[in-house]
């Protein structure tokens, strides 16, 4: 029956299949060789063509002879599957500071992207429902802003996330109904990792709570999903295609739309989100009054690398240089 139903949930959401797109790309899947990716190929491979489906596996060599048999364990599963697998053996630098787990990231998506670029494929990560309770809590707690609370989307260009409707006991579940094998990550669940301590902790705090608060939180990032689309539209329109706003059209605006336009301008200008800029509606409104007393260029940094700059009466955005 599990089996039966991720399939059916997978089909339904039309990332893998059910429309004219997407069933004639291959589709490069992700695989760690945990619960979720192996779930994921084993899905994949049933509801594609065969041959159109390929796997890429990264091997950090952080774990030892942990990763090379993470390594051979998907080498196995590919070929039980008949399934290509390419191999990607990364090594960090040594000394080479940062966060260990956006280096690991970067190396994964960077190495899927160039496959799928090459064979115009998708590329289909494993995340679940219950990643993406474990994201939403994160950045609640690590990003200010709206958006914090959106989740990952479903596509994102050439990405995919087609298990993003079930859970990680599901394909947990549907994995040992298959007979697949999968490999455990002990770091997944270390407190070394803020990943992990959202996971063991809030999550399970939540769950504490209310046994309906992870589902609670999944439905609360849909609607508002759904609103932001709605407030999106409201502040293109209030721009009307443009990338400045007068600063007395900014000043006649509902506090919380000036807000949204502000961020959108910044947003604009440094190619990523700034959801700080928001807060600097008053400052930039009282730069305004100033400017149209004097004259002049006037500037005020409104977070990132981004710079508010207000002449002849029009507020605009301009990028900074790195610092």
């Amino acid at each position: 029956m599990i089996v039966e139903q991720i399939r059916a949930a997978v089909r339904d959401a039309g990332l893998l299949g059910g429309n004219d797109d997407l069933p004639t790309r291959p589709v490069v899947t992700m695989l760690s060789g945990g619960r979720d990716s192996v779930c994921l190929l084993d899905v994949a491979v049933a509801l594609r063509t065969a041959g159109s489906v390929r796997a890429l596996h990264v091997n950090y060599g952080l774990r030892g002879a942990e990763s090379d048999a993470d390594e051979r364990h998907c080498a196995a599963l590919c070929e039980a599957l008949e399934v290509e697998l390419e191999v990607v053996r990364a090594s960090r630098a040594q000394g080479e500071v940062g966060n260990l787990q956006a280096w690991a990231r970067d190396v994964r998506y960077g190495a899927a992207i160039e496959l799928a670029e090459r064979e115009n494929a998708l590329v289909a990560a494993g995340h679940t429902a219950s990643d993406q309770v474990e994201t939403i809590l994160y950045r609640l707690a690590a990003s200010p802003g709206r958006r914090a609370l959106l989740g990952m989307r479903a596509v994102e260009g050439r990405l995919v996330r087609p298990l993003l409707g079930v859970t990680r006991e599901q394909t947990g579940a549907y994995c040992q109904a298959r007979d697949l094998r999968w490999c455990e990550d002990a770091s997944n669940d270390s407190g070394a990792y803020a990943r992990g301590r959202v996971r063991h902790g809030l999550g399970a705090a939540l769950r504490a709570v209310h046994p309906a608060a992870e589902a609670n939180v999944l439905r609360t990032a849909e609607l508002l999903r759904e609103e932001t689309e709605l407030l999106d539209g409201l502040v293109a329109d209030t721009l009307a295609g443009g990338r400045s706003i007068e600063i007395a059209r900014l000043g006649e605006l509902e506090p919380a739309l000036a807000r949204l336009v502000v961020v959108r301008l910044a947003e604009q200008a440094a190619g990523t989100y700034v959801p700080q800029a928001g807060d600097r509606v008053q400052e930039i409104l009282a730069l305004g009054r100033r400017g149209a007393a004097g004259g002049g260029r006037l500037e005020v940094h409104v977070g990132g690398n981004v710079s508010a700059r207000i002449e002849n009466g029009v507020l605009s955005m301009v990028r900074l240089p790195p610092r």
